[in-house]
């Protein structure tokens, strides 16, 4: 069914750093409607960033708080919203985050889903929901993590909150599905774009940025918007291991440093394989002996970095190992090609 652990982000568990965050607004989720967001909109909850604390800030309606947050209810019942994911995906599980909601958390939530081609409110609510998150017990300012055991694609989903009070952030940890159900066989695609299904699968060192973040679309807002290693004092080199969201041949290459001037890697390469089976630990041990996608290549600040001549020709992969030489930070990688049939 479901376990609760309070953490905080660095120590997410496996489930979770290795998924994509579904109601990420960056991927084209939205919040659809809330019953209630007097103190605060219902949008905030799925800003990626994390939640603030701005002592002193107030509105119209009261206290400024960063997340949804609705009026004391006076009434029976209970409030909620429904959030549109980014697309279509299977949950692994949930961030229920109610940072700085200390007197004005809400005790207790609850998930459904459904699978709509609709936004419309009013159709969303009279469809059949299912249960994916029964009710649980919150407490104040902390991470609450659950796991989830639903292995179907969902579109959307109902938050319940008992009876009222206030979330921070919602993070839905999972797996966009369905991106190529139906693909153009000539057309080249981001093979590792989140909404596409890729993932960070594994990395060396991710001190000052999320590996994911490479597969978000745009460039960077930001130095803090990429992956970033710290310094290295030792021999040897960064990487990062990257699964497709589809096999494919990779065609064109694009390694982003933006906003990383004066801590871009000096050079970049590339590897990949077709791999089928195995965890995530026995990939990273395969990746060594990989043959070379992208040979070594010099890279500079602030700039976007296209190859496609130099590019090997070895086929379908299905992950790629960037290796950044020796440290440093990127903003983006996409990796262009044509889906195996």
């Amino acid at each position: 069914m479901h376990s609760a652990l309070i953490a905080a982000p660095a120590e997410l568990p496996d489930w979770a750093q290795r998924a994509t965050n579904l109601a990420d607004p960056r991927l084209g989720a939205r919040a659809l409607y809330a019953s209630d967001d007097f103190f605060a909109d219902v949008s905030r909850m799925l800003n990626p960033e994390p939640a603030a604390f701005i002592p002193g800030k107030y509105d119209a309606n009261g206290k400024w708080m960063d997340g949804w947050e609705t009026r004391r209810k006076r009434t029976t019942g209970h409030d909620w919203c429904l959030v549109k994911l980014a697309r279509p995906g299977v949950i692994h599980g949930f961030d229920v985050d109610t940072s700085h909601f200390t007197g004005n958390y809400a005790p207790a939530v609850s998930i459904d889903a459904v699978t709509s081609d609709s936004d419309d409110p009013q159709a969303l609510a009279a469809l059949a929901w299912t249960c994916i998150l029964p009710s649980v017990s919150l407490s104040a300012s902390n991470h609450h993590l659950f796991e989830i055991a639903s292995t179907q694609a969902w579109t959307h989903l109902r938050v319940n909150i008992y009876p009222d009070g206030g979330i921070a952030r919602l993070r839905v940890y999972g797996r966009p599905a369905g991106a190529f159900d139906t693909v153009d066989p000539a057309r080249l695609y981001d093979l590792a774009a989140l909404e596409n299904g890729g993932r960070a699968l594994a990395w060396n060192d991710a001190h000052y940025g999320a590996p994911a973040n490479l597969l978000l679309p745009g460039r960077g807002a930001d130095m803090g918007d990429g992956w970033e290693t710290r310094r290295r004092r030792e021999p040897g080199n960064d990487w990062c291991i990257v699964e497709l969201g589809a096999s494919g041949t990779i065609e064109r290459i694009e390694v982003d440093t933006a906003h990383f001037k004066g801590n871009y890697p000096d050079r970049c390469s590339i590897q990949a394989a077709r791999v089928e089976g195995g965890t995530a630990q026995s990939i990273v041990t395969q990746s060594m002996f990989w043959p070379t996608l992208l040979p070594e290549q010099k890279l500079s600040a602030d700039a976007i970095h296209s190859f496609s001549g130099e590019i090997a020709a070895l086929g379908p992969v299905s992950h790629v190992r960037i290796n950044i030489i020796p440290d440093g930070g990127l903003s983006r990688l996409r990796l262009w090609g044509k889906v195996d049939a």
